[in-house]
């Protein structure tokens, strides 16, 4: 799969989540809320949204490489977390075979920002 249709992938694997999530995080996620009975899957789609948001929410430095990378490794791991979500409760061969996929690139970018930062300063 191209790089730059991940992004995609992840956005369209938390969309389910994406409703749930302003009842959570009112200011940052205004307009997203779902009303009724969450299932697991809808649960754990809201707290991996939660938990990138809140993990994205970097203080500008003024050095845009670092701040990037700062804010990209949460960004990367809620799509990890949103593919075990998929991983877990999903049931498309074609979706699972995506989310895994996600799973092992974003895992490898995450790695390559780590390393990009200890050679650089943090």
């Amino acid at each position: 799969m191209p790089m730059r249709l991940i992004p995609l992938a992840a956005f369209l694997l938390a969309a389910p989540s994406l409703a749930l999530a302003q009842d959570a995080q009112p200011d940052a996620m205004k307009g997203m809320a779902m009303k009724g009975a969450a299932s697991p899957a809808d649960k754990a789609f809201t707290d991996s949204m939660q938990t990138m948001m809140k993990n994205m929410m970097v203080k500008p430095t003024g050095r845009p490489d670092r701040d990037f990378v700062l804010m990209m490794m949460p960004h990367h791991q809620g799509a990890i977390d949103m593919a075990k979500v998929e991983l877990q409760y999903g049931k498309d061969p074609q979706l699972l075979k995506l989310a895994a996929d996600i799973v092992a690139a974003q895992e490898k970018e995450i790695a390559e920002m780590k390393d990009w930062l200890a050679r650089n300063g943090q």
